[in-house]
């Protein structure tokens, strides 16, 4: 635990701070090189997916852990979990969104010697403040080239947490009971990706227990919720892949959101600690060999 808290540690301070593609480009890419060096150290395969937007060129990092190919016969989809690492100018972005991005870091340092049966790809989106380009620039070649997704987990501000109550507020028109405690964390899928989210439940349950989960399932895209579109998972709904996000609500809990305030004492390190352990017992359930 010690030497996990210390890893967190070092990943926060290399990437909280303002990444903006206009008022701290130089902040962005270098915040792309890290998590593409970390990724490397662990032993992923590591590239790049590059696009452009007002005439500057921006990537999205991907690592890829593949699978034992003798145990099968052919590839299976893979799995994606996914975060961005652009922040709104103005804000170090500590939740929103190097929380996030931690948990990938985290997962692939845990996965690095799990044995797949399918593959795993960790995607740091860019652009998602800027109308999800990055993740609608992925989403698009993985149309062109026919690809199919196990599914995909998108984290977005999970790291922000308080027991008091009158600390969390419901979203509009949300069709659940949402406790004043934001203590919790989101689970937001579709129809489509309804087994996702049970299944993120279920680990949450086995793996981290004191994690209390709240999920929600929209009908369609979420058209008619937007806050539950609030991030790159949907894309993936757009594109008719199954995804899920999950996230400590962000403005509907942390005052700090968007803000010059959203830095790394704000946030809840167990909370966030639990969130890592969900995820990765969920990739090793749907990626993992089968002892």
């Amino acid at each position: 635990m010690v030497n996990q808290l210390s890893r967190i540690n070092r990943h926060f301070q290399a990437l909280v701070g303002e990444r903006h593609p206009e008022t701290s480009s130089r902040a962005l890419r270098k915040a792309a090189h890290y998590l593409s060096t970390q990724f490397s150290k662990t032993g992923w395969a590591t590239g790049s997916q590059l696009m452009s937007a007002w005439g500057k060129v921006h990537r999205n990092v991907v690592a890829i852990k593949y699978p034992d190919w003798s145990r099968q016969r052919k590839e299976l989809p893979p799995l994606l979990i996914g975060a961005h690492y652009d922040t709104v100018s103005g804000s170090p972005g500590a939740d929103d969104n190097a929380s996030g991005l931690i948990v990938l870091l985290e997962v692939a340092f845990r996965l690095r010697a799990q044995p797949l049966a399918r593959p795993v790809w960790l995607v740091a989106f860019c652009l998602e403040e800027e109308d999800r380009l990055g993740s609608q620039a992925f989403v698009s070649r993985l149309k062109a080239e026919d690809r199919e997704l196990a599914g995909a987990i998108i984290l977005e501000c999970v790291g922000f947490a308080r027991n008091e109550a009158g600390t969390q507020q419901a979203p509009p028109a949300v069709p659940l009971t949402v406790p004043s405690q934001g203590n919790f964390l989101a689970i937001v899928g579709n129809e489509a990706s309804r087994s996702l989210v049970t299944q993120l439940e279920q680990e949450a349950q086995r793996h981290a227990v004191q994690l209390k989960t709240l999920s929600l399932v929209v009908p369609g895209r979420g058209e008619a919720m937007p806050h539950t579109r609030r991030s790159d998972h949907a894309s993936f709904w757009d594109a008719g892949y199954p995804a899920v996000v999950l996230t400590d609500t962000a403005n509907f809990r942390n005052p700090h959101y968007h803000r010059d305030t959203d830095t790394l004492d704000t946030l809840n390190l167990k909370f966030l600690s639990d969130v890592v352990t969900t995820v990765t017992a969920t990739a090793i359930h749907i990626a993992g060999v089968r002892p």
